[in-house]
């Protein structure tokens, strides 16, 4: 018998991947491809989201990994999408792509300003459960004060994992993940707010129908079978935003587990049966991939990007060396930054601040504290896994921010992404938050999350338990060493107040910010 299998496309922060899976949930192969997003020089903050340029990645990854899996397209039943939140796309009436940017867009400063200042920022927070800095209304005034002859053209609206499954299937639609990440949800009901749309100025027949993941949408179309190698007629089902679907590829989907996904960002998150919204306006809350949840999140800002970063900075060797050996470049990294004590020999990294929504400013990016009298314990190796402890810092924050407002205390984590298939990373994590550390079997989860919703469209499983029951497996759990928890807590609490002091050389201008959410002046925050 033909054994059947089903495709999911991660349309990512840093990468697109297309991974397919069989029936059982076993990854049978993969292929990506890095990109970044391109600025336009006048206009600050920009990141353009190329859709030609990226589309063909797209279409690559699923050629590639057809014949890594040494599979006919015919054996692929259904396809799925999940992506990057935040990033939009716009389209004209005839279906063509007029704009689009990726989630860290920040160009819509002032426009964010002005709903700061006719109080419909805080409005739109406590409905739709996001600061309006790098979300869709913002980003709309821009383009009808900016660009106002491409505002006239917009036709559809949906986000980036939604325009996978147009580029697939010519249909316009969004779940309440990815589409409550536009920042234009009413979060209790889980669809489009009327209001908040008003304030954009855009009618309300621009945005796509809402459909919950699992949803067959459509097939394959002849022209996108052309482009990608996929059967014309496949099926094509909803799946959601890369973090949501994340969570359901561990199997979290019953509320109060805090799980923490380490890709190009680091999502902290609680799933929660009630849409939660944090007063103070720290956190965001969005619509989970679930019906009737919601997801609570902090964010590590490029704590997956950091470390890419420095691969390609400095660690040339290690790559030559991987690729001779047929490992990851991580692999070596990691082997070499394991022989360095907690508190990497005095280095510090200074990276991703926490996450504080209404006024969220990180500092210049720089590590601090070498003795250059000693270089063989103050170099490359220190670096890496400063790196590392910089981002659990971040994630011991957002944990204890969690924990307060949801009167939760967390001894178990779990820890998927990237930044998982490490060994080092996650017993760091163990040890600064005090927590065992469970890691999946299948670390590229929220694929697997997407090709879960895929097979529930194809009827192979009824609904989402009876999917995660048989497809979801843990390998490895780490156990925290408590005293090493100890010594983190005093360096978790020198770095605090060191990365505060580096904040305030941002705010006096001396230096730029690793990055800003639009509305926020640098001379103005905290």
């Amino acid at each position: 018998m033909t054994e059947d299998y089903v495709m999911a496309i991660d349309a990512g922060t840093g990468s697109c991947r297309a991974v397919i899976f069989d029936r059982l949930g076993n990854q049978v192969s993969i292929a990506q491809k890095e990109w970044s997003h391109p600025t336009i020089t006048q206009y600050p903050g920009s990141q353009v989201f190329d859709t030609k340029t990226n589309w063909n990645l797209i279409r690559s990854c699923i050629r590639d990994a057809i014949e890594k899996a040494k599979i006919s397209p015919n054996q692929i039943k259904a396809v799925s999408s999940t992506s990057m939140r935040e990033g939009i796309v716009l389209y004209d009436s005839n279906g063509n792509e007029i704009w689009a940017c990726p989630n860290v867009d920040s160009r819509a400063d002032e426009e964010a300003r002005y709903l700061i200042r006719k109080g419909l920022a805080k409005k739109i927070y406590f409905k739709a459960g996001d600061w309006v800095s790098i979300t869709t209304p913002p980003r709309l005034l821009w383009i009808k004060k900016h660009e106002p002859q491409i505002f006239e053209k917009i036709a559809h609206l949906t986000m980036l994992s939604d325009w996978i499954l147009y580029r697939l299937s010519g249909r316009y639609i969004t779940d309440p993940s990815v589409g409550s990440s536009s920042n234009m949800f009413d979060l209790e009901k889980r669809t489009w707010s009327r209001e908040i749309i008003e304030y954009c100025g855009l009618p309300y027949e621009v945005l796509p129908e809402v459909c919950e993941p699992g949803t067959v949408i459509g097939e394959v179309t002849h022209k996108a079978s052309l482009e990608t190698g996929l059967k014309e007629g496949t099926l094509v089902v909803v799946g959601g935003a890369d973090t949501q679907l994340g969570l359901v590829g561990i199997g979290r989907i019953i509320p109060n587990c805090f799980t923490i996904i380490g890709g190009s960002f680091w999502q902290h998150t609680i799933i929660l049966d009630k849409p939660l919204i944090d007063p103070k306006i720290r956190l965001r809350t969005l619509c989970h991939a679930v019906p009737g949840q919601w997801m609570m999140e902090g964010i590590g800002f490029y704590c997956g990007i950091a470390m890419r970063w420095f691969r390609d900075a400095f660690c040339q060797y290690e790559k030559e060396q991987a690729e001779k050996i047929g490992v990851d470049p991580y692999i070596l990294m990691e082997k070499q930054a394991a022989n360095v004590p907690p508190g990497s020999n005095g280095v510090i990294a200074i990276l991703s601040n926490l996450m504080n929504a209404k006024k969220w400013v990180h500092a210049s990016p720089s590590f601090l504290q070498f003795d250059i009298t000693n270089p063989s314990v103050s170099g490359k190796k220190e670096c890496i896994r400063a790196i590392e402890e910089s981002a659990t810092y971040v994630s011991y924050g957002h944990m204890k921010i969690i924990e307060n407002l949801t009167h939760q205390k967390f001894d178990d984590v779990v820890f998927t992404g990237g930044a998982s298939k490490g060994f080092l990373w996650p017993q760091i994590l163990a040890d600064v938050l005090n927590v065992r550390v469970h890691i999946p079997m299948i670390k590229e989860s929220t694929a697997l999350g997407a090709a879960i919703f895929a097979l529930i469209g194809l009827g192979f499983y009824k609904d989402l338990a009876s999917a995660i029951k048989d497809l979801v497996k843990f390998e490895r759990v780490y156990e925290p060493n408590p005293d090493t928890h100890q010594k983190y807590m005093i360096l978790y609490d020198k770095w605090l107040e060191i990365y505060d002091t580096c904040l305030k050389m941002v705010k006096k201008g001396l230096l730029r910010p690793l990055w800003k959410a639009a509305g926020v002046s640098c001379t103005s925050f905290p």
